[in-house]
């Protein structure tokens, strides 16, 4: 790869291997992992040594493997696509159509290692990416062990497997030890898009970076945190997957323990995976795990009603597309979590999720506790603003700092400001899939993004008990909101109890 895009990475590449897409036919492939390695050509980060192998239950061959990829790249890279990178990444993508459950597929795919790496190098190395339906990770797992396929002799051989990883605490062990049974855990690379997004990387570097935020970073100075995920869209065409797994289970155990463990975990001895990923599993083993009573008590799940969304009319959950008409099953889940360690210790931390909910925002909030007002006892102090500082991560990445200021004017007046940190205002940055860092990690091997089974594990245990309480009463305390809404009014009773309040989805706060 030559010429500007080259040029704008200076650090290493990644090295020569076979991506080995499952499921390459799959809107997966199509929107994001194909834009995602036009991003990585683009940049010069990807060796001439890549061979991509589609493999699917489709009949595609090799040209429309590419004009599907070409598709994807045209309509979802965000950019307009370089003839000279579209060709380059084009010539390295091959498929063949094979069943994921026949040992000859393996035998195929293992020929095709063989003769792509022969034509690229003599690279040996592989990487599979299982952008498959859950159900057929662990079959694929097992067929590339009985194929030789994980051994690594001649190369490295690593494995991405998407979320969601489980559907309980007990499906979660068993998928950890089928895939602990043909790869070791280096090998094994959990992919979470979120930790792709730069806020989420940032936080690293803005929590240990900054003597200024660290020092404040604890019990003594923050009165609590709020975790947000909200989304404006509904279940569209995901019914019969939606319906099986809920708020709850699609975003929770995953996305927003990975935002929890980043906000509050200790710091790690140095910035390499093995001491990131084992602090981030000490703090997930910190948070108290639920009571039966705790798990009704801090625990609100709802399902949207009829409703209208920017002047959109939005049907019932239970009216969409393969929805049963009785369904309990939640579209809203808010928690309030205490972590039992030293530094968090009374520090409570609430986090929601939705869907169809008035807008779409995904933020960190961080409530520090007040100052003593007794300079302003004659002022309006009721009045006065929060003390917040907040990581937003979409829709627009940055960082905000909400405090009182001295109005102009002759008299002692105090007022809410804002100071706000956009990365688009300081960076150039270009359009991205959130996908980019985390494929290039996989090829250079660093797995400090991706979680391991220590933390799959532990964030499964603390949602068990209300999984437990839930299957036990399915349809009781479901609290129904309306389409376009904050979510039910029982999530902002749950803040009331302790004296809180979330901060509003509907408007920008101030």
């Amino acid at each position: 790869m030559t010429g500007v895009a080259a040029q704008r990475f200076d650090g290493r590449r990644a090295d020569p291997c076979s991506l080995v897409i499952f499921g390459a036919s799959g809107d997966l492939t199509r929107r994001l992992l194909m834009p995602t390695l036009y991003h990585l050509a683009a940049a010069g980060m990807l060796h001439e040594g890549l061979a991509v192998i589609g493999v699917a239950h489709s009949d595609l061959g090799d040209d429309g493997f590419r004009q599907r990829a070409q598709q994807g790249i045209d309509e979802f890279s965000g950019v307009e696509p370089q003839p000279e990178t579209s060709a380059w990444l084009r010539e390295r993508l091959h498929y063949f159509s094979g069943d994921f459950e026949n040992p000859e597929t393996y035998r195929k795919l293992a020929a095709k290692i063989g003769e792509r790496g022969a034509a690229r190098g003599g690279s040996a190395n592989a990487l599979f990416y299982l952008a498959t339906p859950p159900g057929s990770f662990a079959p694929i797992i097992r067929r590339l062990g009985e194929a030789g396929l994980a051994k690594e002799e001649s190369g490295w051989r690593r494995v991405i497997i998407e979320k969601p990883f489980g559907v309980d605490l007990a499906s979660a062990q068993a998928l950890n030890a089928a895939i602990l049974g043909v790869f070791s855990e280096p090998q094994i690379y959990r992919i979470d898009h979120y930790l792709g997004k730069e806020t989420v990387q940032n936080i690293l570097a803005f929590r240990f970076a900054n003597g200024l935020i660290e020092s404040l970073w604890n019990r003594d100075r923050i009165d609590h945190v709020q975790i947000t995920v909200a989304e404006t869209v509904g279940v569209g065409s995901r019914g019969k997957f939606y319906d099986r797994v809920g708020a709850l289970r699609d975003m929770v155990p995953n996305h927003m323990f990975q935002l929890l463990s980043l906000i509050a975990m200790e710091p790690p001895v140095r910035l390499d995976s093995e001491a990131v990923r084992a602090e981030k599993a000490k703090l997930l083993r910190a948070v108290q795990l639920f009571s039966p009573e705790a798990a009704m008590r801090d625990v609100v799940r709802g399902q949207y009603a009829a409703g209208a969304i920017e002047g959109r009319p939005v049907a019932a959950y239970r009216r969409e597309t393969d929805i049963a008409p009785g369904s309990a099953t939640e579209t809203y889940a808010a928690l309030r979590l205490t972590i039992d360690n030293w530094r968090w210790a009374g520090v409570p931390f609430y986090l929601r999720t939705g869907k169809a909910l008035g807008a779409r925002r995904t933020e960190v909030a961080v409530k520090f506790k007040e100052a003593p007002l007794t300079l302003f006892r004659d002022t309006p102090v009721d009045q006065l603003a929060e003390n917040f500082i907040v990581l937003r991560i979409q829709p627009e990445e940055g960082i905000a700092l909400q405090f009182n200021a001295k109005m102009p004017g002759p008299r002692l007046l105090l007022d809410g400001v804002r100071m706000d940190f956009n990365y688009r205002d300081y960076f150039d940055a270009t359009p991205t899939t959130g996908y980019e860092t985390l494929i290039y990690d996989c090829m250079i091997g660093d797995n400090t993004l991706f979680q391991q089974a220590e933390e799959v594990e532990a964030a499964w245990r603390i949602v068990q008990p209300v999984l437990d309480d839930w299957r036990d009463a399915p349809a009781r305390d479901l609290a129904i909101y309306p389409a376009g809404s904050e979510g039910p009014p029982e999530a902002d009773d749950m803040m009331a109890h302790d004296g809180r309040r979330w901060r509003p989805i509907l408007r920008r706060p101030q």
